[in-house]
């Protein structure tokens, strides 16, 4: 088995790469989705949010309304931190609960969005990342998300850098020529990973 730390700027297509690894036979874990799970409806993480953050950080249907939530937490460290105290602990149990249920030569690989902003890159054995230009991550995130620029540009401006990014990389995935040049990487990619994986 080995382990395998995904990352990637936001608009870099990470999820996409992940979406094939997984067609692939990798067993996928994706850190926002169980974050997501950490603060569903009904869940004591949810409860937690809101005796910290109030109630107007619930939609009408007494979901988490993640934008409201965003609001509170975005550009406050203080608050942020209180978040992350409530939602890493379940994402940590929940991940290691998807390790150890995966077969022996498995290729296990995590989602992580902030891999390199957290310092995270020591605890995988291979750091894959996704790369793209930032203009070109930028036109995604505004014409295909439909993001406001000013906000494209401000998420942008809070992730690492793309030098960074490359700079902890021990396999690097180009996303600039379409899904088609992306696919044939990733077939490499997985060829690497599931060798590695078989003699591990």
């Amino acid at each position: 088995m080995i382990t395998v730390g995904l990352t990637g700027g936001i608009g870099s297509g990470k999820s996409e790469v992940a979406r094939l690894l997984a067609a692939h036979g990798a067993v996928v874990v994706d850190a926002d989705a169980l974050a997501r799970e950490a603060v569903a409806p009904g869940t004591p993480g949810l409860a937690r949010v809101v005796a910290e953050f109030g109630p107007e950080v619930l939609a009408a249907d007494g979901s988490l309304d993640r934008a409201a939530l965003g609001r509170v937490v975005f550009g406050n460290a203080t608050r942020l931190a209180a978040l992350e105290a409530i939602v890493h602990p379940y994402v940590g149990r929940r991940s290691a609960e998807l390790m150890d249920a995966a077969a022996p030569g498995s290729v296990v690989v995590y989602d992580v969005p902030l891999l390199v902003e957290k310092g995270l890159q020591d605890g995988y054995d291979v750091v894959v990342v996704v790369d793209a230009a930032d203009d070109v991550r930028l036109h995604r995130l505004v014409d295909r998300r439909g993001m406001p620029e000013v906000d494209a540009r401000a998420r942008m401006a809070t992730q690492a850098s793309r030098d960074e990014r490359l700079a902890v990389a021990d396999e690097v995935v180009p996303n600039d020529a379409g899904l088609d040049a992306l696919a044939q990487r990733v077939d490499e990619l997985w060829t690497v990973l599931a060798a590695r994986a078989g003699s591990g």
